[in-house]
């Protein structure tokens, strides 16, 4: 499986088969460095360590009710002005223009269903699309550092795997 699925699956909202499957996630990471597999690794711990009910509460008060942790990317540029429509209109142009359709009607722009989009790309190619989000995906990122989250590692990962620099 596609890293970028993977940490799309581990940002959406913990389902009962997510939930049922982490166990087999470790099997699944390949040819990626220690330190991001000790990152994805220490949030499916976490995760396994916690009731479904739990986690499911714990991912609602992380990013359904703390508007600093929003997954949905346009927010944080544009809040809810008049800007965000026509960005969010031309990522889901740009989806249709690439075959990905949208999933369980969710907005283009919420981060597991970019990186679903991501883990069509190759290796370049997805760095140069992160890259457009690396400066919305630190304020995340610092945000669920500073509250503590359990989700602030993996942003981080997926901030750092926006870098072009690392792209050689």
């Amino acid at each position: 499986m596609n890293l970028y699925l993977i940490l799309s699956r581990l940002l959406d909202y913990p389902s009962q088969e997510l939930y049922d499957n982490l166990g087999q996630i470790e099997a699944l990471i390949t040819d990626i460095d220690d330190a991001e597999k000790s990152t994805i690794m220490s949030l499916v711990n976490w995760m396994g360590g916690q009731d479904i009910t739990s986690l499911q509460g714990t991912y609602v008060n992380t990013f359904d009710m703390k508007p600093e942790h929003d997954l949905h990317l346009t927010h944080h540029l544009f809040g809810d002005e008049n800007g965000r429509g026509p960005a969010l209109i031309d990522l889901a142009e740009h989806y249709k223009a690439s075959g990905l359709q949208h999933i369980d009607n969710e907005i283009p722009d919420f981060l597991p269903l970019i990186l679903e989009y991501v883990s069509t790309l190759d290796k370049f190619q997805a760095r140069v699309f992160l890259a457009d989000a690396a400066k919305v995906l630190k304020v995340i990122a610092d945000n669920l550092a500073k509250a503590q989250s359990p989700y602030a590692g993996i942003l981080r990962l997926i901030e750092n795997r926006g870098y072009l620099a690392e792209a050689a």
